[in-house]
């Protein structure tokens, strides 16, 4: 399954060289943004996440970070979520979050599974923030109010250029999601369960391949 996954996503990375660009200035789909965003290593989300120390709003910038990597929820996604999203009635932070269709690309409901390392990161950002009510923003700005999704991309763009990353935008950290699952083993399918696709097509372009991978598949021949 490994060695037929990569060779359909170079295929498909092929094909895609082969096309002709969009004469366009402002994408706006989620594929044309997926394919101008660059998938970070673990030094370069290091390099991030040392930035983010030195922001105004440390803990903030953190968090949503992490949550597009570790994740892999769509910068949206993040704007939209709500204290009441994450934490049940005691505080703690769940392990999968429910999305409402209003939260959501597609207007779908859908479950996002949240691994135990974000769990963590969001507990401590939690007792910074010590929200007094559950239906307010996760990520606010200074005035409390929530951000649109298009004010939290500018956010998370200028981090990464502040950072010095090239080609890294608020699309990157579900694209690397994704890659480093793909990287280590995971199988198709569940690549794209997890990323929340309606069809395999569309989690195959998400794949960066990398020299590590083709050197993991040619061993299995």
């Amino acid at each position: 399954m490994w060695h037929n996954l990569v060779g359909k996503i170079l295929n498909r990375q092929h094909n895609i060289r082969k096309k002709s660009v969009p004469n366009s200035s402002t994408p706006n789909t989620e594929s044309h943004a997926m394919r101008q965003a660059a998938t970070l290593t673990a030094q370069q989300l290091n390099r991030v996440l040392d930035y983010c120390k030195h922001t105004r709003h440390p803990a903030r910038n953190r968090a949503i970070i992490l949550t597009t990597h570790w994740a892999g929820l769509r910068i949206g996604e993040v704007a939209a979520l709500r204290w009441a999203d994450v934490v049940d009635s005691t505080g703690a932070v769940r392990n999968e979050f429910r999305l409402s269709a209003a939260q959501t690309k597609g207007n779908t409901a859908c479950t996002v599974l949240i691994p135990q390392r974000l769990q963590a990161e969001l507990e401590r950002y939690y007792q910074v923030v010590k929200p007094n009510k559950l239906n307010t923003p996760v990520f606010a700005t200074q005035r409390t109010a929530g951000f649109t999704a298009n004010t939290l991309t500018h956010i998370v763009n200028g981090i990464y250029k502040s950072a010095g990353l090239v080609g890294a935008t608020s699309h990157s950290g579900r694209r690397t999601f994704i890659t480093n699952l793909a990287e280590q083993g995971v199988g198709a399918r569940v690549l794209m369960e997890l990323a929340r696709h309606q069809n395999l097509a569309t989690t195959q372009r998400y794949i960066d391949v990398k020299p590590s991978m083709l050197r993991a598949a040619v061993e299995l021949a």
